[in-house]
């Protein structure tokens, strides 16, 4: 027992009408990097919140003992207090303060009331040095990307004298580059001695740092594996998250496509702030009736300023091009217009832009399409009940009813209400961003099969993903983008990741030698 940093004993937590947690072990090891995995709603964050302090003692039952001591955490101070810190999905930065006053924000370096500047410089610097960023302090968070965010918040804990360090969904919103580099520093804290605990439904990531893998079905312990003692395979920790073995990733389909459905031509966007920048340039592409077009690309390609500009101008300015809708020009100027069209958008960042977290199922639901519940402005409660009891048993959306509150649902069914927001709009053209970002294989599957229903249905979607596996997995079509440019079309029958890279590099290359010429001169 000696080299157990952590137990948590038969943790039992209840929500109104729902068991989050029933009866949970768990042990970590010291130094160990030690995944938990399960399907969305299966109490992942729930547990790390009962460890932290976010769910106070006494809100829950069942013991939790920190290096062999009984502790009672009573917020989420105290178990910062013993070395115990949580990153949660959401980064918790203030976009308009600077690295250093985030990283010291509410443990201010100073005396008697005062800041002291100068060692709060020194500290962060060394922080960041630590964490691999050679951003200046003083530099707004606003103006560095997710990925380098992630680290501050990872900076942020090391100042707190982490020893055991709990990361929810931390490569959810990273690209590839930025989530090897954050990996790669988990297993350098590893060999500083350092516990981690990391949820992710990544599971290729969770293979490759893990030592040990917890899995939680339905708020319970199902397993805990030993990743190289047992041979640990993605398929095999699907089967514990699932409870049964997932032959097929992707559903499959038939494709019947049609005559093209909608049509971009030559749309040129710039930033929404800085009107000399532009962000999307000279772009073409089509789409025909039942079919799903991906469009693949690095981070900051400019895919998703691209998809909501054409959604009624929702980004940018000095927006320029036409749009074709069954070969006739339409003019989306707001989002309203863009709905009456039957164009529907469905945003990467759902819980900020995709719903009223504050606000029930039902009321998301039927929020982008009131006109058909309503009559003389007044809407239709019994009606609005019958469609959202429709949608939910459509989508399998777990809750205890359509009058639960969004914030309290997983991340899964979250995205499946987004989905039925929109789908209720009754769209000929869906834009899907990042349709499966942070959820479970499981919720994955079933979201694909809705994609392939509705294309089924004759509707044109256009899905924008970071994985690759994803975008070749369910589109008939890839479209690659680099630098706000189309770089690539490639047929979902020929396409593969390295031909994806490849349109991808091939942008890179020229803009480097366009450089190099104006260089020249």
């Amino acid at each position: 027992m000696e080299d157990i940093i952590l137990e948590m004993r038969d943790i039992t937590k209840i929500f109104p009408g729902v068991k989050a947690l029933n009866n949970v072990n768990l042990q970590v090891k010291k130094g160990e990097i030690h995944a938990l995995v399960g399907e969305n709603g299966a109490g992942k964050s729930t547990l790390m919140k009962v460890l932290s302090g976010v769910y106070p003692h006494g809100t829950y039952t069942g013991d939790i003992y920190y290096q062999g001591k009984v502790c009672e955490f009573k917020d989420i101070k105290e178990s910062e207090k013993l070395g115990i810190v949580i990153i949660h999905q959401e980064l918790a930065l203030i976009p308009y303060l600077s690295i250093e006053e985030n990283i010291f924000l509410g443990n201010e370096q100073g005396r008697h009331g005062l800041i002291d500047w100068h060692v709060t410089t020194t500290r962060t610097q060394e922080l960041l040095a630590t964490v691999g960023l050679k951003e200046l302090p003083s530099t707004l968070i606003t103006n560095i990307g997710v990925g380098k965010q992630q680290l501050v918040e990872i900076a942020k804990a090391l100042s707190k004298e982490v020893q055991l360090l709990i990361l929810d969904e931390p490569t959810a919103a990273l690209n590839e580059d930025d989530s090897d580099n954050l990996l790669n520093l988990l297993l350098e804290f590893k060999q500083q001695g350092i516990s981690s605990i990391i949820i992710s439904h990544k599971l290729n990531e969770i293979s490759k740092i893990s030592d040990s893998i917890t899995v939680l079905r339905d708020g319970a312990t199902v397993e805990t594996l030993n990743v190289k003692e047992d041979n640990i395979t993605e398929d095999r920790v699907i089967q514990g998250m699932v409870g049964r073995e997932l032959t097929e990733r992707f559903p499959k389909r038939e494709s019947t496509i049609g005559e093209i459905i909608f049509e971009v031509k030559n749309w040129n966007v710039y930033h929404h702030l800085h009107a000399d920048r532009k962000v999307v340039k000279e772009i073409d592409f089509h789409i025909k009736k039942g079919e799903v077009v991906g469009i693949a690309g690095l981070m900051g390609a400019g895919r998703t300023e691209l998809a909501m500009s054409i959604f009624g101008k929702s980004y940018g300015q000095k927006i320029s091009g036409q749009l074709y809708k069954n070969g006739k020009e339409i003019h989306l100027n707001d989002v309203s217009q863009a709905i009456k069209q039957g164009i529907a958008y469905v945003t990467e960042d759902r819980k900020h832009c995709g719903l009223i977290l504050n606000d029930d199922i039902q009321r998301n639901i039927t929020l982008a399409n009131l006109n058909k519940i309503s009559k003389n402005y007044v809407i239709d409660e019994n009606q609005e009940i019958v469609v959202a009891e429709k949608s939910r048993r459509q989508m399998k959306i777990k809750c205890s009813s359509i009058l639960q509150k969004t914030v309290n649902l997983s991340g899964g069914n979250q995205q499946k209400v987004v989905l039925s927001k929109w789908i209720f709009t009754e769209p000929d053209i869906l834009i899907l961003d990042e349709p499966t970002r942070g959820i479970d294989v499981g919720a994955k599957f079933e979201i694909y099969s809705i994609i392939n229903e509705l294309a089924k249905e004759g509707k044109g979607i256009l899905v924008i993903s970071s994985e690759l596996p994803e975008i070749l997995g369910i589109c008939d079509r890839i479209y690659v983008m680099n630098e706000g440019t189309i770089t690539g079309e490639i047929a979902g029958n020929e396409a593969s990741q390295e031909k994806i890279m490849k349109c991808i590099m091939r942008n890179e290359e020229l803009q480097e030698k366009n450089t190099k010429c104006i260089l020249s001169k």
